[in-house]
């Protein structure tokens, strides 16, 4: 596990690139039959991966947590961008497809995650939040989540989005958690822009063409960074940030917050013209 501390506005106006990627990109989570975390201080969230090959893999707790296990006092998306796999939870077992979400609330002791075939392993995202109450475990597949397609063909953002936990969807405590697809020829995501105060979010962008590149914008509406992404690498976006995202391509992210409340629409948008 590796543990990012917060970086003002101040900081982050003066940083380059090689400093701005050291703070908030996320690019080594995903390895074989390893767990791997960041633990960022935005919300005190942790942003993770986990490809089970060769065996099982289980969820152990971390000593900086001071828990007895993980999930002692924090809740837990899981979404599958790979094969097949099953996340086993407390004796009950899930079998989660890709773009399956799997959510495991406050308490839960035991867990672990395994591929249903070595040759194409699951691959899992996991994003974690402190929690204050126990929710029940829950899965949700892609059609689950009541698909919502958005944006056009003109504003090269066409795309379907599934909600996966939210206060319309799987319950949480604090965690909100869904990902967005885009359609082919659309490169644009969240555009126009906002911010949500309440809460810190993190993105993490795969099926990206391993020759093609994903520029995602952050920081305050008017003093943008950007950063260049690949394929699976992650982001991690203070409250005060837009976040935002051109392809060279079109690709899929998975989006995650945490914070103040679970109102999805809780935004405070940007025109586009305001942008600088």
């Amino acid at each position: 596990m590796q543990i990012r501390f917060e970086s003002s506005r101040r900081e982050v106006s003066q940083m380059d690139t090689a400093t701005l990627r050291e703070n908030f990109l996320i690019d080594n989570i995903f390895q074989n039959d390893q767990i791997n975390f960041v633990y960022t201080h935005y919300d005190r969230v942790m942003i993770g991966g986990a490809i089970p090959v060769a065996k099982p893999l289980t969820l152990e707790t971390y000593g900086p947590l001071k828990a007895e296990y993980f999930l002692e006092r924090r809740e837990i998306g899981i979404i599958n961008i790979g094969g097949t796999g099953h996340v086993r939870a407390d004796g009950a077992t899930f079998e989660i497809s890709k773009l399956g979400c799997v959510y495991l609330g406050k308490g839960t002791k035991e867990v672990s995650f395994s591929s249903e075939n070595q040759a194409d392993p699951a691959v899992f995202y996991l994003l974690s939040s402190p929690a204050h109450q126990s929710f029940p475990a829950t899965l949700y597949t892609k059609e689950d989540a009541a698909p919502m397609t958005m944006g056009s063909m003109e504003t090269s953002n066409h795309r379907t989005i599934y909600k996966y936990i939210h206060a319309s969807g799987i319950q949480s405590a604090q965690l909100v958690m869904g990902l967005t697809v885009l359609q082919t020829g659309s490169v644009w995501n969240t555009m126009p822009a906002h911010v949500h105060d309440r809460r810190m979010e993190a993105y993490c962008y795969f099926d990206v063409p391993a020759n093609q590149r994903i520029l995602h914008l952050m920081g305050e509406p008017t003093e943008t960074r950007h950063l260049w992404l690949a394929d699976r690498q992650a982001i991690i976006s203070p409250p005060w940030s837009i976040h935002s995202g051109c392809g060279t391509s079109s690709y899929s992210f998975i989006w995650g917050m945490a914070g103040e409340n679970r109102d999805y629409t809780d935004m405070d948008a940007v025109a586009i013209t305001d942008l600088r």
